[in-house]
């Protein structure tokens, strides 16, 4: 298996045996970037894609529950855990949040955050009042949150980055938004590259892929008033195309300044 049938795999969580999510990779070229972007930024309001996500999410929830380690799961709550003090009753917005299903997994290990979601699919926010009628859902855009300056105690970017042309500007919001704590979840990072964008097929719909520039990120996340104060690595592979290192992260980030 090579490092992109690797990261499509881990970006799912899916089990080996199971059919992969994104499939179809392709180089964006440089000169191609600023046209595919714009055609494809909208993907993920594609309305078949909830209903799949979800069939594919159920189970990995159903395994949690069971004590099953679930990769992209236990990394989320292993560096809120590590690194958050106080985490009962704290404030937290996932950004990008598709149907909900982190609270949920919040849930299965105690976590007892106040969980608030948002993402900018309207098919995914219905989805996710319908699964979990209790919590609050918007639907918002990342790069333009209407939410109020330091509004959250936790903000995750819940997997979103790496489908945001503008990621800059996704970044600057998570981290105005918060009043200390931002995670950037299941981020592909290169470390002699990047970043790098791909196009492919995620639940056979055609979406953008970013693979970031681990130094360049997080210089982003610097320039925004952030250090990184803990990092958990999920995966890691070879990249044979630009012979580099390509690793899926999730970075605990504190906010220490005003940008």
């Amino acid at each position: 298996m090579n490092i992109i049938d690797s990261i499509k795999r881990r970006i799912s969580g899916a089990n080996p045996s199971a059919p992969a999510v994104s499939t179809g990779y392709q180089l964006v070229t440089p000169e191609a970037h600023e046209r595919v972007s714009s055609e494809l930024r909208d993907s993920w309001r594609d309305r078949t894609i909830p209903a799949k996500q979800r069939a594919l999410v159920d189970e990995q929830l159903v395994a949690y529950r069971r004590g099953e380690p679930v990769v992209v799961f236990d990394a989320l709550v292993d560096i809120l855990r590590s690194g958050v003090a106080g985490l009962a009753g704290a404030k937290l917005l996932e950004i990008g949040c598709s149907s909900g299903y982190y609270s949920e997994a919040f849930e299965i290990k105690g976590l007892a955050v106040r969980y608030e979601g948002c993402d900018y699919s309207q098919a995914f926010i219905e989805l996710a009042r319908q699964r979990y009628p209790a919590l609050a859902f918007d639907v918002q855009d990342a790069t333009k949150l209407r939410y109020g300056d330091a509004a959250f105690d936790i903000v995750v970017s819940g997997g979103c980055l790496l489908h945001i042309p503008e990621y800059e500007r996704a970044i600057a919001e998570a981290a105005r938004v918060s009043r200390r704590w931002v995670v950037f979840h299941r981020t592909p990072v290169l470390h002699m590259h990047g970043p790098i964008t791909y196009t492919k097929k995620a639940y056979g719909v055609d979406t953008i892929e970013i693979h970031f520039n681990e130094q360049a990120l997080l210089r982003l996340f610097s320039a925004q008033g952030m250090r990184v104060v803990d990092i958990n690595t999920h995966s890691i592979g070879w990249e044979q195309a630009n012979a580099d290192a390509l690793a899926m992260k999730t970075y605990l980030c504190e906010r220490i300044a005003a940008p």
